[in-house]
């Protein structure tokens, strides 16, 4: 997902804005500091996660059989490929994979 900084930063102040009403949060760190950091963990996700989204293109463009963008194919294949990533990455499971996982379970 590309987000401009101007998103990220005005997520971040909403994100502290969160942790401020919070009675379960007690700062001991200054506010724009702790600000500061939840924008650069932020921003270094989402170039991890382009990273990612690269490599799973990649895959499917370098296949023999020629896959549309647009197809179903085409997303199964970018799903599995970016699962993948994640999982190579030390993430366990994608958001849509850990749901269908919850719900075979139940």
């Amino acid at each position: 997902m590309r987000l401009t900084r101007e998103k990220i930063v005005r997520l971040s102040h909403k994100m502290m804005d969160v942790l401020v009403a919070s009675n379960e949060v007690e700062f001991i760190e200054d506010r724009d500091t702790i600000r500061q950091n939840i924008v650069t963990l932020l921003t270094n996700q989402l170039r991890e996660e382009e990273k990612w989204d690269v490599e799973a293109r990649k895959k499917i463009s370098s296949m023999k059989k020629e896959i549309l963008e647009d197809s179903e194919e085409w997303s199964v294949l970018y799903r599995k490929f970016y699962t993948e990533e994640l999982r190579r990455n030390g993430i366990a499971a994608a958001p849509e994979e850990h749901r269908r996982n919850q719900d075979t379970h139940r």
